[in-house]
């Protein structure tokens, strides 16, 4: 069975590096055994409009929570060495590394798939499909159905070739 980390992020803004939510699925064995959902407060506690309409998230939200580099290390193990999905990984492993960029740290290693490469469609599109809940743009409603998807790819076996993306993170 697979062991993976799903992963979502939301954004206050169109800049990848404003990070304002977190979500976190680990998955041991095919089974689910942690969920994290954090706040995160981006630099400046800066939103656009747009973007707070979309996840309803706002400045109030965050004012006291973390910025990432204060809650970094908690994500980090969830992340260093591991296989990693994201439903468009590029949008969730560009803010990664845009936001560790902007603190000054380090992008870690992992192999990383892609739930819209193996699928082709839309996250909100796809659940009502195939019958998954979702709260879309919920970082932690995301990252679960994103480890739901993984799940049944693995489970149907579908070939590797399919799974796998080209990353500049690496393969562990």
């Amino acid at each position: 069975m697979e062991t993976f980390t799903a992963l979502d992020f939301e954004t206050a803004q169109g800049y990848r590096w404003s990070i304002c939510q977190v979500g976190l699925v680990r998955v041991v064995d095919g089974t689910v055994v942690d969920k994290l959902s954090l706040l995160v407060q981006p630099p400046d506690n800066y939103y656009w409009r747009s973007f707070s309409k979309i996840h309803g998230i706002h400045r109030w939200d965050t004012q006291n929570s973390p910025t990432f580099d204060q809650v970094w290390p908690q994500i980090h193990p969830y992340i260093e060495g591991q296989t990693v999905v994201a439903h468009n990984s590029s949008f969730d492993f560009g803010c990664l590394e845009q936001t560790l960029s902007h603190y000054g740290m380090e992008m870690p290693t992992f192999s990383g798939h892609c739930t819209y490469r193996i699928y082709g469609k839309g996250l909100g599109p796809l659940c009502q499909e195939l019958g998954i809940p979702l709260n879309h743009h919920d970082a932690l409603s995301d990252a679960m159905a994103c480890a739901t998807l993984y799940l049944r790819c693995c489970i149907n076996q579908v070939p590797a070739s399919l799974t796998a993306i080209e990353s500049t993170y690496g393969n562990v």
